[in-house]
């Protein structure tokens, strides 16, 4: 018996049926003692339903409005699933992230959370409750509701759990783990039993949409025993720790792909110090994340200076620049879209030679090409056109064993 965290995503509430299947599995954990906290995302896809009506309203809707009204999304699954488990006899009370006491930082749309208050969570449990917790949101200091961005509702389970001190954190999916690969793409991908903390954000970074990446960073720094599961079957899923076991011999222990890819070139920045310094913090303080760096001189005087950003971001790194263009003095900029960033990653890569080499040999052999190369440790991320993804990353996952004959499935679709 103890305190577990769990987190039900879109798919998994995405119908009544589906909400009353939670609710038995919950009613299941009560049943044997334990004390659940619920975060739950909204139904379906009613997030993206709700971004559509209001971009029918304004291309450019305010940002504060937006958070106010997508943060409806999670009440809907909230008190749903609340009034499902009393239909089965149990006690449950469902709450905004404000009312759970979530606060944030003062940004739409993609906050953090800073703290947590767990005073009214604690008081709800004390007496017999499941609480149910709308993921994805909070409350800044200011007053004002904020979003946590696309994912967010895995980083609140995993904070939530930090803060109660949770047993356990388990996170409810259409799939039955982590993959080595997104098994949609890669049938032949198999399930982890394990696998590491630094792993699973390199993969949830690169593109792996299982687990958000803020969420393994939280997990990471406070130990949370972190799980990610099938809320369609009973099957185990794949834990996420500080160190993991993996297979003998595997050096590659996933493929990830990132679609959301755009790449800029600013042209004849001044080859000075202090260049770089300039661009990224003026792109920083605009809000616009930047990802792989290249820089490139053809001459004394200046120098090219490649990135990528999120395919979203793009129009907003453009106006950026094109804002600031009088005193960064750069030439002009170009901008290429339609691409995808495919990577490798395992820890096994550390103390093995040639693995980048053998991923580049591979992707010239398909006739892949590669416009920019980033590498750590434990990965190595290509960017690559996009309608070259599929082969890609199928010929990359065969070329490092991770094929196996067993097809994946893939719930909820």
């Amino acid at each position: 018996m103890g305190l577990i965290v769990q987190k039900y995503g879109g798919t998994s509430v995405g119908t009544i049926e589906r909400i009353l299947r939670v609710a038995d599995r919950i009613a299941s954990y009560k049943e044997e003692g334990h004390d659940v906290v619920v975060v739950v995302s909204a139904m379906g896809k009613s997030t993206d339903v709700l971004v559509d009506m209001a971009k029918q309203i304004s291309a450019y809707p305010s940002e504060r409005e937006l958070d106010m009204l997508l943060t409806t999304g999670e009440q809907v699954s909230i008190a749903l699933l609340a009034m499902a488990l009393h239909t089965k006899g149990y006690d449950a009370i469902s709450l905004t992230g404000w009312q759970a006491g979530i606060t944030t930082e003062a940004i739409h749309g993609r906050a953090r959370i800073k703290q947590i208050d767990s005073e009214r969570i604690q008081a709800e449990i004390s007496r017999g409750r499941v609480v149910i917790v709308a993921g994805f949101q909070g409350l800044s200091d200011e007053g004002e509701i904020t979003t946590l961005g696309r994912g967010g509702s895995d980083t609140s389970a995993v904070t939530l759990a930090a803060s109660l001190n949770a047993d356990k954190c388990e996170i409810f999916t259409d799939v039955s783990g982590v993959y080595t690969a997104d098994p949609r793409m890669v049938p032949a991908a198999s399930k982890l039993d394990m696998i590491s903390y630094d792993e699973m954000l390199e993969l949830a970074n690169l593109g792996a949409g299982v687990l958000h990446p803020r969420s393994v960073e939280a997990a990471k720094k406070y130990k949370v025993r972190l799980v990610v599961r099938s809320s369609f079957t009973a099957e185990e899923g794949t834990y996420v720790e500080e160190v993991a076991n993996m297979e003998t011999g595997r050096v590659v222990s996933g493929v990830a792909h990132d679609e959301d890819v755009a790449k800029v070139t600013v042209v004849g920045m001044p080859a000075k110090v202090g260049t770089l310094s300039r661009l990224f913090n003026t792109l920083a303080d605009n809000q616009v994340n930047v990802d792989i760096i290249i820089q490139s001189s053809y001459d004394a005087a200046v120098t090219n200076i490649s990135f990528t950003v999120a395919a979203d971001d793009l129009k907003k790194a453009l106006d950026t620049l094109e804002n600031h263009k009088a005193e960064l003095g750069f030439e002009k900029v170009d901008y290429e879209q339609n691409l995808t960033k495919v990577s490798i990653v395992g820890s096994g890569m550390v103390n093995n030679p040639g693995v980048a080499a053998e991923m580049f040999r591979v992707l010239a052999e398909k006739e892949i090409s590669i416009k920019m190369v980033s590498t750590s440790d434990i990965k190595v991320s290509c960017v690559i056109p996009a309608g070259q993804t599929e082969l890609a990353v199928r010929s990359l996952h065969s070329a490092y064993g991770l094929d196996v004959e067993e097809t994946a499935v893939v719930h909820g679709i």
